[in-house]
């Protein structure tokens, strides 16, 4: 495998400052806030940033509003963005007035107008849209390789060259997938199937029973990023929490696989980074 070239260190300094804040808001007062809405098929994230873009407040709600990467309850998802909105502005005495969006690469003609109606629905102005992946890299910081989105429903890969998005694409097949492999094996519902492989303590056990998912991923990345030069690939999603995939998908593609300390919160991150203070 090449050597590393790409380092999680703003990244990792970033999620650790959310997961504090989260907790704990920084009600210092700051000249604009700039605010990340991730409609994620299994989390629905809020990410609010200073005007010095460091994370101040956040909120996050497990959800099924989203399914591979589409809006499926449009009531649901406005409901769980107002109400998350409505508690960090209460913590921070303030109103949240503009935010960013972000949709699964290539989904734009599909579901971009959907996300922008949540996102506007629940109160805010959007101010932009952008793929999942290209979000991501805002904290990432990847210069050239690949960045790979890993969410409940879908894959997505956004391909690097030169600090630039030279390609996007995504496909189903995520952690929804893991679960559904997961309630048939163990005899679950899909509900206790996803609080089983939450739990970091059944992952070395989990592994085995989804290697095959996990081979799935990496054929899907091999197939997108095989007409580039990519040597390097960048995990994030929620689904990249399992202990281990970055392994399987390097064995797989043949491609050096790493991880930041904590994928989920990454691409909301990187969307609050990308919101704008002006109107689309």
């Amino acid at each position: 495998m090449p050597e590393k070239n790409l380092t999680f260190e703003f990244c990792d300094s970033m999620v650790e400052e959310f997961e504090r804040v989260v907790e704990n808001p920084i009600c210092e007062k700051s000249s604009v806030y700039y605010t990340g809405v991730d409609l994620g098929t299994a989390c629905v994230v809020i990410a609010v940033l200073d005007e010095n873009k460091r994370p101040v407040a956040g909120a996050y709600r497990y959800a099924d509003v989203v399914r591979d990467g589409m809006v499926v309850d449009y009531i649901g998802a406005v409901q769980i963005v107002r109400e998350l909105k409505q508690q960090i502005e209460e913590k921070l005495d303030t109103e949240l007035i503009y935010a960013a969006g972000a949709i699964p690469p290539g989904t734009d003609l599909l579901d971009s107008g959907a996300v922008k109606n949540v996102i506007q629905g629940a109160g805010f102005t959007c101010t932009n849209l952008l793929d999942e992946s290209t979000a991501a890299n805002q904290v990432l910081k990847m210069k050239n390789g690949a960045v790979v989105d890993i969410g409940g429903g879908t894959t997505g890969i956004s391909v690097l060259k030169d600090g630039e998005v030279v390609y996007i694409a995504d496909e189903p097949t995520g952690g929804t997938h893991f679960s559904l492999v997961i309630a048939g094996a163990y005899g679950k519902t899909f509900e206790e199937a996803e609080l089983f492989k939450r739990d970091e303590a059944n992952h070395r056990e989990l592994a085995p029973v989804l290697k095959p998912v996990m081979e799935k991923v990496s054929s899907i990345i091999s197939s997108h990023i095989a007409d580039y030069d990519v040597d390097e690939l960048a995990l994030v999603g929620g689904t990249c929490c399992f202990t281990g995939i970055e392994d399987i998908i390097a064995k797989s593609t043949g491609v050096y696989t790493h991880k930041p300390a904590n994928p989920m919160f990454v691409t909301p991150l990187g969307i609050a980074m990308s919101c704008r203070q002006e109107e689309m």
